[in-house]
Parts: structure tokens; sequence; C-alpha cells
């Protein structure tokens, strides 16, 4: 592994040379163990002229009963899609909402004046086909994804190309018992928020109006296999519920590989969320995301990490926030010492600083807490490929 290299995962000890040198067939390997794939032919200051663009294959995964897992994660479960490192995913998701509420979709989105044709097809058809596991969660997740060559042991690159609401409307489900004050609200309290998905806007109520920034709040490789089914409400170090709003179109994920293909599998998409997700849940909404994978062999990586254009993102997830926030901070700090040639010393003085750690959910068992590591601070940064 290239300790000098500030992308998270650096080249995964492949030299550039080397590449090269193995022809056409390492295309994919090349790509795949850089963060940056240039879009141009200029030269990159230190790393040669840039590779040229080559256009993957691309996939659609729809949401249909034969292709989501409802409530659960499980390494036992079949493939629905193999795809290869740089092919690019459209994956359709379901939102819970409308499909847990005491009836079925149509019944329930009819109380609040959406009509059958706003409703749907792949949430009736789910919901008359499948029910939430028992002893599981709610969440409906789309895959998983086999990816060609992923081994435990690897990291899974996965760069959000693009997120979607797939309908004009969503769902905040708070009340008795939820979120971060149980004790604030004695009765059910549910909205159906409409979206102006052409002005990017949700109408919180009337008067306010918060802006539509979709992602999605769970993405995840399957978890080891020795688990078993696991929940999808808590997150961990396979990824999963971390709710981590910054994960939007242009962002990029990094997890923890634990079986062959990494299985990746989504959902539980939002449209617009705080960090920490206080009441229990986000404007859940259905969405249409666009994925691409890569692969870095043989990395350490005990938790995921994450990347945007203008920060290197730590996590920490357990169930003691305390414990949440210092697993993010040595991730941080570690990070900045591989990749960075910071000391120690220098590290935790920067993270103490310049690196906002924040709550990116408080209400799924585990806290996720994640620190935001800036680009700017640093002379030389690595093009982002989303630049």
């Amino acid at each position: 592994m290239n300790t000098t290299d500030p992308r998270p995962f650096g080249t995964a000890g492949l030299s550039r040379r080397r590449l090269l040198a193995t022809g056409a067939a390492a295309v994919t390997t090349a790509a795949a163990t850089g963060i940056a794939i240039p879009t141009s032919a200029a030269a990159e200051p230190g790393r040669g002229p840039a590779a040229p663009h080559r256009p993957r294959p691309a996939h659609h995964l729809p949401s249909r009963p034969d292709t989501v897992a409802w409530g659960y994660m499980d390494a036992a479960l079949p493939p629905v899609l193999r795809v290869a490192p740089g092919d690019i995913v459209t994956i359709d998701t379901l939102s819970h909402q409308g499909m847990i509420n005491g009836a079925d979709p149509v019944t329930f989105f009819g109380r609040y004046g959406i009509g059958r044709g706003g409703v749907l097809k792949d949430a009736v058809d789910v919901y008359a086909a499948k029910q939430p596991e028992p002893g599981m969660s709610v969440h409906v997740l789309t895959g998983p994804v086999y990816v060609e060559g992923a081994r435990p042991g690897d990291v899974l690159e996965v760069r959000v190309l693009d997120s979607r609401a797939r309908v004009p409307y969503g769902v905040n489900k708070t009340g008795a018992g939820s979120g971060v004050l149980p004790d604030l609200l004695t009765g059910d309290s549910t909205k159906v928020i409409p979206l102006d998905l052409k002005r990017r806007l949700a109408a919180v109520t009337k008067d306010v109006h918060v802006p539509i920034d979709c992602f999605q709040g769970i993405m995840c490789t399957a978890p080891a296999p020795g688990l078993g089914k696991v929940s999808s409400r808590p997150p961990g170090p396979f990824g999963g519920n971390m709710d981590l709003r910054d994960l939007t179109a242009g962002c990029t994920l990094y997890l923890p590989v634990f079986n062959d293909g990494a299985l990746f599998s989504t959902g539980d998409g939002h449209t617009a969320q705080g960090d920490g997700e206080v009441d229990g849940t986000a404007i859940e909404t259905s969405l249409t995301s666009t994925f691409q994978f890569f692969l870095h062999k043989s990395v350490h990586a005990p938790w995921p990490m994450a990347e945007s254009r203008t920060h290197y993102i730590s996590m920490g997830i357990d169930t003691d926030l305390d414990t949440a926030l210092a697993l993010s901070l040595q991730q941080a700090v570690d990070f900045l010492r591989s990749h960075r040639g910071m000391s120690a010393a220098d590290a935790y003085t920067l993270c103490s600083v310049a690196v906002d750690f924040e709550i990116a959910e408080a209400v799924n068992y585990t806290k996720v807490v994640h620190g935001k590591i800036p680009k700017s601070v640093f002379r030389d940064v690595p093009r982002y490929w989303a630049d």
C-alpha cells in the first residue's frame, strides 16, 4: 500500500509502470486502484499523463419482489446482478414508508390525497409479494450486486454518480417513543411531504421549505457470513444504515468487503435530512441512484470511509456516542499519518483545529460520528473524479 498517496486507499501497491505493462487487461484494475479517474488528457502534477476515457458497461437493477430483501442483510442472499469493476449501475429503491403503516401503499397514500397512479407499482407489487423479515427491521433493500474480483479484505469504492426521487412526495414518521426525545410526543406524527422536484424544495409546512438533496440512507456490503441475517437498522463495519447526508451525487463511499463479490445493497432513500436524524426518520422517499464500483485490493479498513469534492470523511460507529467519536477521530488520525505523512501529534492538532466531527445519525441503536477533513488545508490534493 502506498503510504504517501493522499487518496484514501492509494494505489493498493500497484505502480503505474506495472499497470501499463499489463496491457489492456489492466484497464479496469488501474481505474479500480485509485480514487480519481482523469477525464481529460491533461497531465496531473507528479502523476504522468491522464489515461484516456473509456466508457463502461451500464446496468439497470429494478426494485422488484425478486430483487429486494425486506429488513435485513445476509451474505447467503444470492446476487441479483453481477458487474465488473468500473461498470455503472442504476438501482431503483423503495421507501418502506407506505408499506409499514398498517395499510397497503395505495390505501395509505390515498389518505393523503395521492391517487393510485401516483403510487409506485414496485411498492404495490413488493407489498403484495413479501413481508418484513420477522425480528429484523423495515428497510427495503435492492440487491445484492456481485462485483467480480472482490474478495474479503478488499475495499469496495462506491461512486455516487446521481440520485433522484422517483415520486414527488416523501414521508417523515415519528411519535411517542421515537428518536432522541422519545417522551416529547404522546401520539403518532406522520407527515406526507410534497416535493417540488423542479425547484428542489420540500414543503415541511406551508411556510417552511427545505432544500432537496437526495441520498441513500443505506449502502452496504454484506456482513461477514458467520453473522447470518443482520437487521438493516443498526449500521456496522459493512456500512448499512449510516444515514450520512453527505453521500449525495458526486460523493464516494469506501466499504470493507467481507464476502466474495462484496454483495452491495442499497435503500432507505432520503430527499432531506439534518445531521442526527433526531426524530427517527428523514424525508423518506423512493430513489433511483446511479453508482460506479471499483476495487482496492488487500487494504486494512476496519470501518467505512467517505470522500467528497471538499473533504475526506472518517467514520466511527458504536452504541456509545463517545466511543463512536473516538473511533472516527482515530480513523482520521490514521488517515493523516498514512496518507498525508503527518506525525501523530500534528494529525491530532489538525483534527482539533480544522476537522468537524458531527453526528450523522443517533437513532438506530448504534451512533455514527463522521469527521470532515477539509482538503483545502493541504498544499497538494489529487484531482477528484467528480471535479
